[in-house]
């Protein structure tokens, strides 16, 4: 990225997952999670309960892979996410007010049906793996990474990251996830140095609501300063996400979820720039995670909302 090596002063490159078929790096974790499930366990039936970028994902690979995708959303879920789930021809319910109540449903009806699966939205050792492809492309390609950057919304992403630098022997590589101070779940696990629940997600960035991470994400950020790598938490404001997507809108004309400019913001924040990015040794590489809860209309709203 031009825009954004001049801005930090540094080599920084951009993994584009916001240009997988479902608009976000989920299609990584569900493509190896499904067809792992269909080869070795026979699984025709999938039964998701995300109403945000795994439902997506989970639609897409099972449509790909000829499977039957049911997907169970709460109330909360955006109208433009419903749609796209019908499209990708998912069987659709709308139940609760929250994801626990449809995660509920959901892993009853796979306990109703022995030919169902179930699929975690980013809690499962097999999607970590999928999205640990990530590291291999980008070795591939740069030969080394300084840091990289992640969102962390329930840890899928940041264990794949993990595991892809420890198959690679990468352990002086910085790792840096990255969430809203609303939605600060691994963050205050980090500082505390234990799993915490929050009380509630208050932050624009719905697609890190996870009120706990999975406690993968913590032992292997660990285990990674323990062989001699950085890792660190960012926190950023949900002003500062909202304004790193929109300024990622105008430098590379591309849509994210604040979820995604959560990461973004280390690099187009000054504040955060200048405490995270400043020492770091090689090419910075920002995982752009996409997501699809994201369309013009809400981008300008969240713009009037937080930076105007």
């Amino acid at each position: 990225s031009m825009p954004l090596s001049q801005l930090v002063g540094k080599d920084v490159y951009l993994k584009l997952d916001a240009l997988q078929a479902s608009g976000s790096f989920k299609d990584r974790g569900m493509a190896h999670l499904c067809q792992t499930l269909k080869d070795e366990q026979g699984v025709t039936k999938l039964i998701s309960s995300s109403g945000g970028n795994a439902g997506l994902a989970v639609a897409t690979i099972g449509q790909q892979l000829g499977m039957s995708v049911s997907v169970i959303v709460p109330e909360t879920t955006k109208p433009l996410v419903v749609a796209r789930l019908k499209d990708l021809g998912a069987n659709l319910t709308i139940h609760g007010e929250n994801w626990n109540a449809a995660d509920k449903l959901a892993r009853k009806r796979v306990e109703e049906d022995p030919t169902a699966a179930y699929i975690s939205p980013y809690d499962h050792p097999l999607l970590w793996t999928g999205h640990s492809s990530i590291v291999d492309e980008v070795v591939e390609e740069l030969g080394h990474i300084g840091a990289i950057v992640v969102s962390i919304g329930g840890g899928g992403l940041l264990c794949g990251v993990l595991e892809g630098l420890q198959r690679r022997g990468l352990h002086q590589s910085a790792v840096i996830g990255a969430e809203t101070e609303g939605a600060a779940s691994f963050g205050q696990a980090w500082k505390k140095g234990e799993l915490t629940t929050l009380s509630a997600i208050t932050s624009v960035a719905t697609s890190l609501g996870a009120l706990q991470v999975t406690p993968a994400a913590l032992e292997r950020a660990k285990g990674h300063q323990e062989r001699g790598g950085v890792f660190e938490a960012a926190v950023c404001t949900d002003a500062e996400a909202v304004n790193a997507c929109v300024q990622f809108a105008q430098d590379h004309r591309l849509l994210v979820e604040p979820a995604c400019g959560a990461a973004l913001a280390l690099a187009y924040s000054e504040r955060l720039r200048n405490k995270h990015l400043m020492h770091v040794q090689g090419p910075i590489v920002l995982e752009v995670c996409g997501g699809s809860g994201v369309n013009v209309d809400l981008l300008a709203q969240w713009k009037t909302d937080f930076l105007v």
